[in-house]
């Protein structure tokens, strides 16, 4: 099971436009960030042990999930090499979680199907109403395929893959926006997130990997700040937890990175992380 991280950076990405701080204008790979998203991956010869309700012995080509769907997806996809994909896991419906659902036309091309995207209601609502064209009782030649599937906080199995995955959705907020994170077996994604509930947060015990988010080091209105967030990561105390969704306001990578817990790190762009 593996687990990369395609963007890091909030909605407007790092370096920001027009900016000239020092984040901005660093030249370590580190502190550029594209907008988030992540890519879990999860091989045949890994899948019995698990706990995914995937048989030992099972044969498959790797399963590609990925969480958000943003408007640097093209180009992420193509610095990843990424030639199929089985699912997307949509957090919420902002620009920065979905602008590049466009372009899983390529996709759609080559598996023959259309896309099985997951999302809450809220999420839905607003790529029905923002994407109309796809989902046009009319369909234009050449245009994206998605199938929709809303989601709540109870867990479900992805469809239209070769094996059975279970996956348990995570009820957040941000700010007074229900967000969904994501935990698939020993890993927990989630982002754009400033509270969980006690009853969500029990969702999360056992994990090995924990992604969450944290914008800045000082409090922020609809985003964990740094110190929040490691409050988070201290009460479900995962093997290793890696922070995303950061803004040049955090500082420069390296030095947050030293300043961290044990265990503890800054995501940055084409992290790749092996469970």
């Amino acid at each position: 099971m593996r687990l990369a991280f395609l963007g890091t950076g909030t909605s407007q990405g790092v370096p920001v436009i027009a900016c000239h701080c020092d984040v901005c204008n660093s030249a370590n790979p580190c502190d550029s960030r594209l907008r988030t998203s992540a890519l879990l991956t999860i091989a045949a010869a890994d899948a019995g042990r698990l706990g995914l309700g995937i048989q030992s012995g099972a044969d498959f080509q790797p399963l590609n999930i990925l969480f958000d769907i943003g408007p640097d997806f093209r180009q992420q996809m193509l610095r990843q090499r990424v030639d199929h994909l089985d699912a997307i896991l949509i957090t919420h419906a902002h620009r920065d979680h979905v602008a590049g659902l466009d372009d899983i036309r390529s996709f759609n091309y080559v598996q023959r199907r259309k896309m099985d995207i997951y999302l809450n209601a809220e999420a839905r609502t607003a790529i029905e109403r923002d994407y109309h064209y796809i989902f046009a009782p009319h369909q234009y030649p050449g245009l994206p395929e998605a199938e929709l599937h809303t989601v709540d906080g109870n867990p479900f199995a992805l469809q239209h893959t070769p094996v059975p995955v279970e996956v348990v959705p995570v009820r957040v907020m941000h700010k007074d926006l229900p967000v969904l994170g994501y935990r698939i077996g020993p890993v927990a994604y989630i982002t754009d997130a400033n509270h969980i509930a006690d009853a969500e947060l029990e969702k999360l015990r056992g994990v090995e990997v924990l992604v969450v988010n944290a914008l800045r080091r000082d409090h922020h209105y609809s985003h964990y700040s740094l110190p929040e967030a490691l409050e988070v990561v201290a009460a479900v105390a995962p093997r290793e937890a890696y922070i995303t969704h950061i803004s040049h306001e955090m500082g420069l990578h390296d030095e947050v990175e030293a300043s961290l817990p044990d265990g503890v790190h800054l995501a940055y762009d084409n992290l790749t992380i092996d469970i």
